[in-house]
């Protein structure tokens, strides 16, 4: 009984010294949270004067607007390579982009540590007719230096009234000296998405993820479908080779319109609004046809998203490279008439629970493009997220990865991953780890 009592009479004392502890430590907590925040609002003094003594004694008057502008891109900049603040000209372009037209080159661009770069240029625009290539950077426009320039302004400065110039000065690797390229101005219309019929196979490519992608993903289902024949048809490519991503609720649609159920994707984020759960509803609008999806290097966001749920729910072979790994949702947060404010809110996960961010998709077969000598002189390294000055960490399992080449051929005849993607399809057998070779006509894809 002594034993018993003895028990009970430390285990109420180490309890109470628990109590006394944990009240401790919320008053420590408290305290320190009061002298952060005291420290935090000395900081914006200091930052009220400094403005202030810039604003008065400056040798010419500055813009003022133009001076708190950059603080807060210098501020939204220390976080991640995709928040960014957006003025209300940049807020309309980016609207105008979600819709998939706007007035301009037709390039798309990344920056990389204030380095401007040609992530692709659109078909049949005046970048692709003039030679642009994707990996040349771009150093100036129209006289003016890009080092110093967000991406949001570099952009704008490429923008402009249909029918107006813009010269462009740009190092490609492998040459020597900068080319200087002149361009007018059209409008640009970004195809979400295209299709064609390689003989018993359905080809769709996804290029961007715009207000347009799922309707243009259904037109192109049922106009292949109708085309090639249901009892013909063997199945479907979805190429989201070079697809930089776009809208979350369309790379949610485009992946439902192959699932009948099952998780999509769900985001985690700070605060408990950012946590979401999207999934599949009943209906695969390809009555179940098998399904190839190919990846690179340059596929990125809401393209990794459809990958990776195909993926996890098996519903897709992943063919092609490691995609570029940026795993993390911005939320474009409006600030009335001084533009908004894109913000890194989540990270998503695939259906199994994986984290790509700074990892990407691992496809299920690895086809390697067939690159020629050439041309990959000419081509810089395509580096990943994980290359990123600043990124987002990886989370979960696995260690960082970096990026694979995106080159795509644009003759579909010496495009290694997409005859490798038809053969698996059509069930020509060969060791998945192996290069794809060409297939003997009427095998070959049709230019």
């Amino acid at each position: 009984m002594m034993r018993k009592v003895s028990l009970v009479l430390a285990g109420a004392i180490m309890g109470a010294g628990l109590t006394g502890l944990a009240t401790q430590t919320r008053l420590l907590s408290s305290t320190s949270a009061v002298a952060a925040s005291a420290e935090v609002y000395r900081s914006l003094n200091l930052f009220g004067d400094i403005f202030e003594k810039i604003r008065t004694d400056y040798v010419d008057k500055p813009d003022e607007q133009k001076l708190i502008e950059a603080a807060i891109n210098g501020m939204v900049s220390s976080l991640d390579p995709h928040s960014s603040y957006l003025d209300s000209k940049s807020f309309r372009d980016m609207d105008t982009d979600m819709r998939g037209q706007f007035g301009g080159l037709g390039i798309e661009v990344t920056m990389e540590d204030g380095i401007l770069k040609v992530a692709k240029p659109i078909r049949d625009t005046p970048a692709s007719k003039a030679g642009i290539l994707a990996n040349d950077i771009i150093r100036q426009i129209d006289g003016t230096e890009v080092k110093g320039l967000s991406l949001t302004q570099a952009v704008e400065k490429m923008r402009g009234l249909i029918n107006t110039q813009v010269t462009l000065k740009i190092d490609r690797p492998g040459k020597t000296e900068p080319l200087e390229f002149t361009l007018t101005r059209s409008t640009i219309v970004v195809p979400a998405v295209e299709e064609r019929v390689e003989n018993d196979i359905g080809y769709i490519r996804i290029g961007t993820f715009s207000e347009q992608t799922y309707d243009g993903l259904r037109k192109a289902i049922d106009k292949l479908t109708s085309d090639i024949g249901a009892d013909k048809l063997k199945g479907f490519v979805i190429d989201l080779r070079n697809n930089r991503g776009g809208r979350l609720d369309q790379s949610v649609l485009v992946s439902d319109a192959f699932l009948d159920r099952g998780k999509i994707v769900s985001t985690r984020g700070r605060n408990a609004e950012e946590t979401q759960v999207f999934n599949a509803k009943s209906g695969d609008l390809t009555k179940g046809k098998p399904v190839v999806v190919l990846i690179n290097g340059s596929s990125a966001s809401a393209a990794e998203i459809v990958a990776g749920a195909l993926q996890d729910h098996k519903r897709a072979v992943v063919m092609g490279t490691r995609s570029f790994g940026k795993g993390s949702v911005q939320t474009v947060i409006p600030l009335g008439s001084n533009g908004g404010l894109r913000l890194t809110t989540a990270r998503y996960y695939t259906p199994s629970g994986n984290s790509i961010q700074a990892k990407g998709i691992t496809p299920d077969i690895e086809i390697q493009q067939d690159i020629p000598q050439e041309i990959k002189d000419k081509l810089g390294e395509n580096k990943g997220e994980a290359a990123l000055k600043g990124h987002l960490k990886a989370a979960g399992e696995g260690e960082e990865q970096s990026g694979s080449a995106s080159y795509v051929p644009n003759d579909p005849t010496k495009d290694t991953q997409l005859i490798a993607a038809m053969n698996q399809l059509r069930g020509v057998k060969k060791d998945a780890a192996a290069p794809a070779e060409k297939p003997a006509t009427p095998e070959a894809p049709k230019p």
